[in-house]
C-alpha cells in the first residue's frame, strides 16, 4: 500500500453515538405506550426517520423532527402538547450528551500523526458534528474535516479530488460496511471495518464483503498492526 490519507468516520468510531440514540428512542417509545406497544412505536419512527432522510439529512435534528411527526400520526393528532415539549426535551438532551471517546483512539491518532494526512470523513448535521469533534479534543490531529450530507460513491470522489489523491492512496475506517466500506471499494481505495456492537438498522447490509482492499478488525488498536511499519 502506498497510503497517504487515512480517513475517519466519527460516530461510533471515534466516540459514542449509536447508544444514546437508542437509549432516546427507548425513553420516546415509552411516551406512547397509551397509543401503541414499544416495538411498533420504534418501527413507526423508523419509517418516519427513512422518509424523512432526503428533508432532514441526518443527525439529532432530524431524529428530533421525526419523533414529533411519529407521535402527531400514531396518535391521529390528539397526542398532548406536553409529549411534544417531552420529544423537544429528549433531542436536546441527546445533543447535550457527553463525547466519550472510544478505547485506543486517541493512542491511535498519536501513533499516526507525521505518518499520514489524518481526516475526519463523517455524516450527519454540521453544527452538531463541530460540536462534537471540539468537545472530543481530537481536533488537531486531523489535516481536514468533512460533513457529508451522505457518504455515496459520489461524495468520496468529491473528498478524494478536494485532497488531490488518488483512491489507492486512501483508505477509510468506520463502523459501517454500508457507508464506510462499499463506496470507497467501488472507488479504488482501501477500506477498514471496525464493528461496532450497536449499529443503526439503515447502516446494516445483508451481505458479506470480500475484497482484496478490505479488512475487518476487532478494535482501532489493531490498525496499527494492519499498516506498514
Amino acid at each position: 500500500m502506498s497510503l497517504q490519507v487515512i480517513a475517519f468516520d466519527a460516530d461510533d468510531t471515534l466516540w459514542v453515538n449509536e447508544p444514546y440514540f437508542r437509549e432516546t428512542e427507548d425513553k420516546f417509545c415509552a411516551l406512547l405506550e397509551a397509543y401503541l406497544p414499544h416495538h411498533s412505536v420504534a418501527k413507526a419512527l423508523f419509517a418516519t426517520e427513512i422518509a424523512n432522510l432526503q428533508l432532514y439529512g441526518y443527525g439529532v435534528k432530524g431524529f428530533m423532527l421525526s419523533m414529533i411527526e411519529t407521535a402527531l400520526r400514531i396518535s391521529n393528532h390528539t397526542i398532548p402538547l406536553s409529549v411534544i415539549e417531552q420529544c423537544l426535551a429528549l433531542g436536546k438532551e441527546l445533543l447535550g450528551k457527553p463525547i466519550e471517546l472510544l478505547d485506543g483512539v486517541e493512542d491511535v491518532l498519536k501513533a499516526l500523526t507525521g505518518k499520514y494526512k489524518l481526516v475526519v470523513a463523517t455524516k450527519g448535521d454540521l453544527l452538531d458534528q463541530e460540536r462534537k469533534l471540539k468537545k472530543s479534543g481530537l481536533e488537531h490531529y486531523f489535516h481536514h474535516i468533512e460533513i457529508m450530507s451522505e457518504k455515496a460513491e459520489s461524495d468520496y470522489q468529491k473528498l478524494l479530488q478536494h485532497l488531490d489523491i488518488a483512491p489507492a492512496s486512501f483508505m477509510m475506517i468506520g463502523n459501517s460496511l454500508k457507508s464506510d466500506v462499499l463506496p470507497v471499494l467501488q472507488l479504488g481505495g482501501h477500506a477498514v471495518h471496525i464493528p461496532y456492537h450497536t449499529t443503526w438498522a439503515h447502516e446494516t447490509i445483508n451481505h458479506t464483503v470480500q475484497h482484496e482492499n478490505f479488512v475487518e478488525l476487532t478494535t482501532i488498536r489493531d490498525l496499527l498492526q494492519h499498516l506498514p511499519a
